[in-house]
């Protein structure tokens, strides 16, 4: 799991970079979409992790959701950007 995420961030970043690179409204889009997107992603893994740190789970629980976050929110954005 931690090999595939770190593969589609490499993707993404990649992606999202030759996107930016190229200017226009397209690129303008892609970077109100990241920024907002990084603030609410980073809201809901913190959410997250303090909802399992609240039930008792404990840390390597709470790392573990918040994380799940993440990889999900990336591997979405390495389906969207690869089309």
């Amino acid at each position: 799991q931690l090999a595939q995420a770190a593969w589609d961030a490499n993707v993404v970043v990649a992606m999202r970079m030759a996107r930016l690179a190229s200017g226009g409204a397209l690129a303008q889009r892609e970077t109100q979409r990241m920024v907002i997107e990084k603030g609410l992603t980073f809201a809901e893994a913190q959410l997250a992790a303090a909802a399992k740190m609240m039930t008792g789970v404990g840390i390597s629980g709470a790392t573990k959701s918040a994380s799940d976050i993440y990889r999900r929110k990336v591997r979405a954005n390495r389906r969207r950007l690869v089309r």
